[in-house]
């Protein structure tokens, strides 16, 4: 047992002597650097990372943001997280700097957890790679592309709640509806079809982002290594759907434009480079984790709201049974019908807004500059958060209160509202995320009402937001929508 503990030993005794280096950087160049954002770097080595996970796992990232907000300055603030000084820029005017500034002051930058699991993908590059990797993968995500994938988003939702929901008095919804958004990602970004196969992803895929916000300690038993090895195996499993593409698209067995991967397969970028296969892997593996992940999250949220607010609830109805006004049973979504659920879409904005899944991004500061009359030193990690502005009162009236007409008309301040960040890093699955979205939107508010079980269940953030019970709810079907429309998507 002895020899067994030893490494891990070994490992935990290299993280805490590079932290204590890493806070003595940090305490050095806070030295040099005297006119600072105010703000405290918090204990040595943790800084106040438990503060900020304290804060996550109460469901409430922007009381550690507002806090300091009001105790230090509103515009920007120093402190310290994952083993890292950061720099906290707050509200329009900070979030604008950063996403307008890309690869001119500020770049984009991850903890080394995501750096590490996520390798050669897109969120790893900078400057003219992230430009050319982007616009390969846009290619694909764009309205444009996304318009041809609508019947199968439908006619997989439609099969979804066929198979899960139909029939059933309760569901638990967060687990429930990562079903749907995990085999929609599946089959729209590697044509993964085979419900066994999905499964056993989809449960490696829960290792994996246990450790995706971590401390990137690798030894046996931590969230980090764990996450490490099922990273490993699905990239396993996806350098075997790459092998058998290859034979498939060669004897045109397969279609050029069935899915992502035969996308990245076949097209090169300006200069006529093809990604290599691992950067192949690993964009699917981003992909495949940001796609489903993230509207798992929204989903669960409006089950929520609209069970929190029945006058909500009926208003998304009333706008979805009008677009299905004169469809034969079975008759799919199409382009102009999504167009037309504006009031649903500003549902799914405040919901955003008020719960949204993640909370911000990093960026690193590639030379010193100046803001608010601070410096913002050369080489310091800078993060913008969703918490410096979804709830500040100033650009949010009444700014706990849950009202969708917010994003009527002209919406919101430029850059108040950013669940998707902005400028050239905005996610390149905005589109994408509205779709799958809407449809299951479509799709459940015609078939059943439902009461919350747990109606002030606490969401926490691990890292994405989710409800701590699964959000279980009891179901009870509308009979105004015949459950022989149902297609299949085989």
């Amino acid at each position: 047992m002895e020899e067994e503990a030893f490494p891990a030993l070994l490992a935990l005794l290299f993280l805490l002597l590079s932290l204590h280096f890493i806070t003595k950087i940090i305490v050095k160049t806070t030295r040099k650097h005297q006119n600072l954002p105010p703000g405290s770097l918090g204990w040595p080595i943790v800084g106040e990372t438990l503060e900020f996970m304290r804060c996550g796992g109460e469901g409430n990232h922007e009381r550690f943001i507002r806090e300091r907000m009001e105790k230090y300055d509103w515009r920007v603030f120093k402190t310290s997280m994952l083993g890292e000084a950061m720099i906290v820029f707050c509200g329009p005017a900070g979030n604008k700097l950063l996403f307008s500034n890309e690869n001119k002051n500020v770049q984009v930058w991850w903890p080394s957890s995501v750096r590490k699991l996520l390798r050669s993908s897109l969120v790893t590059k900078v400057g003219s790679e992230a430009k050319t990797m982007k616009r390969l993968l846009t290619t694909f995500l764009n309205p444009e592309a996304l318009k041809n994938y609508l019947s199968k988003m439908d006619a997989i939702a439609h099969t979804h709640i066929h198979t899960h929901w139909q029939g059933k008095e309760q569901v638990l919804v967060y687990p429930t509806v990562k079903k749907y958004t995990f085999e929609l990602a599946c089959s729209l970004f590697a044509s993964i079809e085979d419900s066994i196969h999905i499964s056993k992803l989809s449960s490696q895929f829960d290792e994996f982002l246990k450790g995706v916000i971590s401390f990137p300690v690798n030894f046996p038993g931590s969230r980090f290594h764990c996450a490490m090895r099922a990273a490993n195996a699905i990239r396993q499993e996806l350098k075997l759907i790459i092998k058998k593409r290859r034979v498939d698209l060669e004897d045109k067995s397969a279609s050029p434009t069935q899915d992502l991967l035969s996308h990245l397969l076949l097209t090169s970028d300006t200069t006529g480079r093809f990604l290599t296969e691992m950067e192949i892997i690993d964009n699917i593996l981003l992909l495949l984790f940001a796609g489903h992940d993230t509207s798992r999250s929204v989903i669960s949220s409006i089950f929520k709201y609209l069970g929190q607010f029945p006058q909500v609830y009926q208003q998304v109805l009333q706008e979805q049974l009008e677009i299905s006004e004169g469809k034969e049973a079975g008759q799919l979504l199409q382009w102009e019908d999504i167009q037309k659920m504006k009031y649903s879409w500003n549902v799914a904005s405040e919901v955003l807004r008020l719960s949204p899944p993640v909370t911000g991004s990093y960026r690193e500061a590639l030379t010193n500059f100046t803001y608010a009359d601070y410096t913002i030193p050369k080489g310091w990690k800078l993060l913008w958060s969703t918490g410096s502005s979804h709830k500040d009162p100033t650009l949010f009236s009444n700014p706990e209160n849950f009202d969708a007409s917010r994003f009527e008309g002209a919406g919101p301040t430029p850059f108040s509202f950013v669940p998707f960040g902005g400028g050239p890093r905005m996610c390149l699955g905005q589109e994408f995320a509205r779709l799958e979205i809407l449809v299951f939107m479509h799709n459940i508010v015609k078939r059943f009402t439902w009461e919350l079980l747990i109606p002030d269940e606490k969401f926490q953030y691990d890292p994405m937001l989710k409800p701590a019970k699964g959000l279980p709810i009891r179901l009870q079907p509308l009979h105004i929508y015949p459950t022989t429309s149902f297609a299949s998507h085989g």
